[in-house]
């Protein structure tokens, strides 16, 4: 996945094609991530996570079928369907079985596990771009990815799933009204990690291609910075998710969002391998507060419509987001430098915001759930409220 806008350069794509690509990456990941919450609330974990394993494997056999970079643009339809639609799934499933006060860590957890396989993909593509090239070392990705695909869905039709209690049998909401049932910390939350997912879309997809024609970086080079990015995830991750339950999240969320306005200030500064990967260790270390900002989603979200609240979540985050792309790829049209600096902008902006949310919810009234859990309130104020 990382070299798919290189990918598309080689088959002769334009910036604009790249740019598409991209937007139509967070576009999908946003309807499919609502849509996921919807099936999951309907479905429960197990079948969603089966029925979009198969559609995913669907959609990388369609890029090895269609060898142009249509075929990628159609295959993504598919192939997008599983870390998206399985978001919410698992967010769900979380929220079940675990304590509120263990939601940070349990994302952590999870987190850990998936980056874990990241860590060695890139490298052997890497070595497949720069013994095959970029076209043949692509498409052989697909074929090796069915193998692991396989070993998945024989793991997932052995997941036991609870009967759903019937209070999640309530009315199905729409999705404006799951997005008006937002409390105010979720609102905040929302509108600084818009700013901030801005900031990261802006040179998403030009990253690799930045390395490897304006650095000069090869395909194993990349592969290893991808390993250095995380490593320093997984490291940092579990810890910081430990202690953001045991204290307050928000600190851990603003020192994500700090990284996230420094990683394309990184890139901007980088000359070579070890300037890069110093660069790549800051990217990684924007997943310090991630378990946090995802355990704020899991918490501030109504329990028994989780899975429509935190899909709708993702669904407006990302909608938004999805224009960075394309704004990317026509700052990419002016230089490097225009891309880096105003994506960097956008992250000071989103972390200035959240910082005064935090704040000015710290002075009002404090019956607002902050950090996954409410506070404890008497019987009074109880009687008071109804």
């Amino acid at each position: 996945m990382r070299f798919v806008p290189k990918y598309l350069q080689t088959l002769g794509a334009a910036v604009f094609v790249i740019g598409l690509y991209d937007g139509l990456r967070t576009l999908l990941s946003a309807a499919y991530a609502y849509r996921g919450g919807v099936l999951a609330d309907l479905w429960g974990h197990r079948r969603v996570f089966i029925i979009f394993n198969l559609v995913s494997t669907a959609g990388y056999a369609l890029v090895l079928l269609i060898p142009n970079w249509g075929g990628v643009i159609a295959g993504m339809f598919l192939f997008l369907s599983w870390s998206c639609v399985s978001l919410p799934a698992t967010f769900s499933l979380l929220g079940a079985t675990l304590a509120a006060e263990r939601h940070s860590i349990g994302v952590g957890t999870q987190s850990v596990i998936t980056r874990l396989p990241i860590m060695i993909a890139p490298f052997f593509g890497g070595m497949l771009i720069d013994r095959f090239g970029v076209i043949v070392g692509v498409r052989i990705a697909p074929i090796i990815t069915i193998f692991p695909s396989a070993a998945m869905l024989y793991v997932q039709c052995q997941l036991h799933e609870e009967p759903k209690e019937k209070v999640a049998k309530i009315e199905r909401w729409n999705f404006w009204r799951n997005v008006r049932a937002f409390n105010h910390p979720l609102r905040r939350l929302l509108l600084s990690g818009i700013l901030v997912g801005l900031c990261e879309r802006l040179p998403y997809a030009w990253v690799v291609i930045f390395a490897m024609d304006y650095i000069g970086m090869s395909g194993r080079e990349i592969g290893m910075l991808t390993t250095v990015e995380m490593a320093v995830a997984a490291l940092c991750i579990m810890p910081a998710s430990y202690l953001a339950d045991r204290f307050q999240r928000e600190p851990f969320v603003i020192v994500t969002f700090i990284l996230f306005a420094l990683f394309p200030i990184g890139l901007l500064r980088s000359h070579g391998f070890t300037t890069l990967a110093v660069a790549f260790a800051i990217r990684g270390l924007k997943e310090f507060g991630d378990a946090s900002r995802k355990g704020l989603v899991i918490g501030y979200c109504a329990p028994e419509r989780r899975e429509q609240m935190a899909g709708a979540y993702y669904l407006v985050r990302d909608l938004i987001v999805s224009v960075g792309a394309l704004v990317g790829a026509c700052l990419w049209k002016l230089g490097p430098r225009l891309n880096f600096l105003a994506a960097a902008a956008l992250g000071v902006a989103g972390t200035l915001f959240y910082i005064g949310s935090v704040r000015q919810a710290r002075a009002t009234a404090p019956p607002i759930m902050l950090y996954g859990r409410r506070p404890s309130r008497s019987a009074d104020e109880n009687k008071l409220e109804m």
